[in-house]
């Protein structure tokens, strides 16, 4: 994880008043934690991994590779991301309805969803005030940091 990665998931601990944050993979660990004003940070050190063998690479011929068309990105509409790793919800729970719909008013203070990290329900804030114009995310699946949850015209 590199230094700006670092700084935005200590923003994102800001902007949405955390006051802890692990992160932790195969090779590396991190751990993060407010009070007041400052952050500690803890990072360990990848561990040596000897290397799999790999197996005898078979050329083959060239075939034309299909272009990859990039989503189509909604001109004029802000997006509403991600702050972290987890599992969006739409609603508080099952049986209630949900945060926000396509076509809702939203402020920069409402709530329009939840992203489940560690077992912790984090309220995910508008932070942009205008109309939900697109719900980028199905209810209960995985989100990554910065990935686009919803698409909004901002008023």
């Amino acid at each position: 994880m590199e230094i700006n990665e670092i700084k935005k998931v200590v923003k994102m601990m800001k902007d949405n008043d955390l006051s802890e944050f692990a992160l932790e993979e195969e090779n590396f660990k991190l751990k993060l934690k407010r009070g007041g004003e400052t952050v500690t940070q803890v990072v360990s050190a990848p561990q040596m991994v000897s290397a799999p063998v790999a197996a005898p690479v078979i050329p083959l011929p060239a075939a034309p590779i299909a272009a990859v068309e990039a989503p189509a990105v909604d001109d004029g509409l802000a997006e509403i991301t991600s702050p972290m790793v987890g599992t969006f919800y739409s609603s508080p729970s099952p049986d209630t309805d949900a945060f926000s719909s396509v076509g809702m008013e939203v402020g920069e203070d409402c709530v329009v969803c939840i992203v489940e990290a560690m077992k912790v329900m984090n309220e995910i804030k508008a932070g942009v005030k205008g109309t939900i114009k697109k719900i980028l995310v199905d209810n209960a699946t995985p989100v990554q940091f910065g990935q686009p949850l919803f698409l909004v015209e901002e008023a």
